[in-house]
């Protein structure tokens, strides 16, 4: 999925993700962050935890989690670091880094604390 297509799939992806953090009493901070270290997806508060949230979309929930490598996980947790310095608690703050699989027909598998900052 490429182009404009793949885009719309992206947004939609996003939005079916929101929906099933938001049904577990997670409260919606930001949708596609954006600082120098690079973009999040989504911003959910868990109470005081803050939570980024990959959002990965394919025909299966196996080959969506294959698409998270090393490098886009770093520049998550640097722009997660941007992010917190808006935070009350600064870089204190309780963070978690989830990876959302979102399959071909829309189901929704969420993988918390799928990476640390380290």
């Amino acid at each position: 999925m490429t182009g404009l297509t793949g885009y719309h799939a992206g947004r939609v992806a996003e939005d079916i993700v929101a929906r099933d953090y938001t049904d577990r009493a997670h409260v919606f901070a930001a949708k596609r962050w954006r600082g120098a270290g690079g973009e999040i997806d989504l911003i959910m508060r868990n109470g005081a935890q803050v939570v980024f949230v990959e959002v990965k979309k394919s025909a299966s929930f196996a080959r969506a989690a294959t698409r998270l490598q090393r490098r886009q996980m770093d520049r998550l947790v640097a722009a997660g670091s941007e992010f917190l310095a808006g935070e009350p608690m600064g870089q204190l703050t309780d963070v978690r880094f989830d990876l959302a699989l979102v399959n071909g027909i829309g189901d929704v598998q969420i993988i918390e604390n799928a990476f640390d900052a380290g």
